[in-house]
């Protein structure tokens, strides 16, 4: 009988990992009527340094255009962003959050904060540090590409 491989078994334990964390913060954003997507787009929209494009938008989030018309169409619908036009090119639109929009950036700030509290509740204090230290190798490691989605909610 094989012996059980470690990286298989470390990636394994990731990936079941990521989809309960999924899975809470689904079951968080759902009272908000928010779905994953959409929350990516507005932490996309809100560390935007001017309001981005609709092409901006879906290079940044790494899906067809058609996928951000969408996204923005729901979002737009719960006045939760805008399309406004470009001050420099009225062919230009731009997506810029509303109000509702950053009002839900908060409200989502506190369902991400419940579904890490609730994987990390097992965790001491010292264990936290250490897991947040090992994790910042991986996802600062050298040699990795260049990631092209939002930083972390608490950034914008």
């Amino acid at each position: 009988m094989d012996s059980p491989d470690p990286d298989g078994v470390l990636a394994e334990q990731l990936l079941r990992l990521t989809r309960r964390l999924h899975r809470l913060q689904r079951r968080q954003l759902e009272p908000l009527g928010i779905t994953p997507a959409q929350a990516r787009l507005l932490r996309t929209v809100a560390v935007c340094e001017r309001p981005p494009r609709m092409a901006d938008l879906a290079q940044r989030l790494e899906v067809v255009p058609r996928a951000v018309t969408s996204l923005v169409d729901g979002l737009e619908e719960a006045d939760r962003v805008r399309r406004v036009p470009d001050p420099e090119s009225r062919r230009v639109v731009r997506i810029e959050l509303t109000e509702g929009g950053r009002e839900a950036l908060r409200a989502m700030r506190s369902a991400r904060r419940g579904a890490v509290e609730e994987i990390l509740t097992p965790l001491t204090a010292e264990q936290r540090s250490v897991l947040g230290g090992l994790l910042s190798t991986l996802v600062d490691s050298p040699g990795r590409p260049t990631e092209t989605a939002p930083p972390p909610e608490e950034s914008g």
